[in-house]
């Protein structure tokens, strides 16, 4: 039978506390299964309805997955808004399990999300107030449907969520995201149902099927018949599509901020892969949103976290304060949206970030901060920053040393994975991760600040301005920023690539003339970190992150097709009259440190 209905009766005990206070259960619940939910072009979606197991008219939540309704961990949260007093309805979304249509990541979202809340609107058992929640794939469906403006939706809570599916999901400053776009797209998701990860992971598949045997593979457009016999449609149109053009437009919410009308609250990590969706998510409808609702009460709260909330992440315990349950802030949005509870959700500050090294929560009135001075740190050395054991240095003044620094770059023994903003594709090492193995190469370059006398306190968005020139005709500039503390510990805490091609833009995409100096913008996203005393501002800069970006192979040759790598011999400047620099968001250290 398509549909099914039962009682699930649970005792009233108290979920885990965390930051934001839970009301006490008021329901028991009722489950229908399977009700078909029809689309403006008759394809059938099929979704469970939670629902307070009494007569009334609720209000009403929507969560829409590709990852499958029933699967573990999807009904504990959803029985627990509707144990106190919200109906959630979780659909299938087109081409994936129960539901009928073709399978097509992301393309189908907006048009789908707005039938399924206005069809919420007018059940008998809704009063017509319609939320939407879930993370990842999960929030950026939310953000299309809100683009399209359906009227019976009052509010979302987008969680590590993508708002550009080109900048923040599977490229990066015009470079590819390899191990997520592959993992995921053509490994894990490349039918209706969700493939197993453990196909091709240490421990369970033979030498020939791990990732590390095919990840090299060129072209890149074969690479889904390497790894799975056969072809996959939406990885080779991903690869077929380089740049930001129509194809990427069509799906970006940050085409169409001004669109959205209701409170979103994005909810995000540090070292989260979609961090760029976290933030430009609240910054989006902050400035450009379709009502003064949407500007005047959007909030964002970021944590030292990767693809969810927790306490310890990649090399790193932020300690008790760090973790915050998800489940709580959500239950406190939706009773105040949807239900009308005065809880004070809406007076609190809008951005609540976590201040790493200082390892403390900190609320502000807006993103970027106000009164933060971007301040330059300019690159210096004595003509050899390779690797940490060089004289590579960082100064708040301009340089005066060697006017240039060199290495190759050789697509054939390409910089490693280590920690960074990464999740969900390949096993790839993600977070705070120790740098010094990056750093003893030599075609990295390290420069290294002295050691900081007074507390030193950084929050918002990131940039470095890199002079620099290359050989061929193409390459890539992978920037980090990095937190030297006194034992050696290299923490990473915020990273960026720029695909050199991309220098003008991400949709203009330019070759380079060979060894013509560029001014190079590498966007980084964000952090927020203290620098404490004894410790040193370090910036690595090399030319691959391998297998988290695919490998440039300074050819100029098309991402889809090329397979002829070349090495590249890089040259960074910095000189008084080519200062590359990186500009830091210099903020006001918080009281008690």
């Amino acid at each position: 039978m398509r549909f099914s209905a039962f009682l699930l009766v649970l005792s009233a005990t108290t979920l885990a506390a965390g930051d934001d206070p839970v009301r006490p259960i008021t329901d028991k619940v009722r489950i229908e299964s399977n009700v078909i939910v029809p689309m403006r072009d008759g394809v059938k979606l099929y979704a469970d309805v939670y629902r307070p197991d009494r007569v009334g008219k609720f209000p009403v939540l929507i969560v829409r997955t590709p990852y499958g309704k029933q699967r573990d961990g999807m009904h504990e949260t959803k029985i627990g808004f509707a144990q106190r007093g919200h109906a959630v309805v979780v659909q299938d979304t087109r081409g994936r399990y129960e539901s009928e249509g073709a399978w097509d990541p992301f393309r189908n979202e907006a048009l789908d999300g707005y039938d399924v809340v206005e069809w919420a609107a007018v059940q008998p058992w809704s009063n017509g107030k319609v939320g939407t929640e879930g993370g990842s794939y999960l929030g950026n469906v939310q953000w299309q449907a809100a683009a399209q403006t359906p009227p019976h939706l009052v509010a979302i809570f987008p969680a590590v969520a993508s708002t550009s599916l080109y900048h923040n999901t599977f490229f990066h400053g015009g470079a590819f995201k390899l191990a997520v776009s592959f993992g995921w797209g053509a490994v894990r998701m490349p039918l209706r149902i969700m493939y197993p990860q453990y196909w091709h992971t240490e421990g369970y598949s033979p030498a020939e099927l791990k990732y590390e045997s095919f990840m090299f593979h060129l072209p890149l457009q074969s690479l889904d018949e390497a790894a799975s016999h056969f072809q996959v449609k939406h990885w080779r149109d991903w690869l077929s599509h380089p740049a930001y053009d129509d194809y990427w437009k069509k799906i970006s919410v940050e085409e169409h901020f001004d669109q959205v009308k209701v409170p979103a609250h994005t909810h995000g990590g540090w070292f989260d892969l979609l961090l760029g969706g976290t933030l430009n998510g609240f910054t989006g409808p902050r400035k450009n949103g379709g009502s003064e609702l949407a500007r005047r009460e959007a909030k964002m709260t970021v944590g030292p976290w990767g693809h969810g909330p927790s306490r310890k992440f990649g090399d790193v315990d932020f300690g008790p304060d760090a973790m915050r349950h998800l489940f709580n802030r959500e239950l406190r949005w939706f009773d105040h949206y949807l239900m009308g509870v005065d809880n004070g959700i809406d007076r609190e500050p809008p951005v609540d970030i976590f201040l790493m090294g200082a390892n403390k929560w900190v609320k502000f009135q807006d993103w970027p901060i106000p009164g933060t001075r971007m301040t330059p740190i300019y690159l210096d050395s004595a003509g050899a920053a390779n690797s940490a054991r060089g004289n590579g240095r960082l100064s708040f003044d301009k340089p005066t040393g060697n006017p240039h620094d060199r290495f190759e770059y050789d697509p054939l023994n390409p910089v490693a994975s280590v920690g960074g903003n990464d999740c969900c594709g390949m096993p790839v090492s993600a977070g705070p991760v120790d740098q010094r193995p990056v750093e003893a190469r030599n075609d990295v370059l390290v420069y290294t600040s002295d050691f900081l006398q007074s507390p030193l306190a950084i929050a918002g968005p990131i940039q470095m301005k890199l002079q620099a020139a290359t050989d061929g005709p193409d390459t890539d500039w992978m920037v980090k920023l990095v937190d030297v503390h006194p034992n050696g510990f290299a923490m990473n805490i915020a990273e960026g690539m720029l695909r050199a091609r991309y220098h003008r833009g991400y949709d203009r995409p330019e070759l380079l003339k060979p060894n013509q100096v560029y001014e190079f913008t590498v966007d980084m996203r964000g952090t927020a970190n203290v620098f404490l005393p004894g410790h040193r501002i370090r910036i690595d800069i090399t030319s691959s992150n391998f297998p988290q970006y695919d490998r440039n192979l300074n050819s100029g040759e098309d991402l889809l097709t090329g397979k002829r790598p070349r090495v590249a011999r890089q040259t960074v400047f910095h000189s008084p009259s080519q200062p590359s620099h990186l500009l830091l968001p210099v903020i006001e250290v918080p009281r008690g440190e």
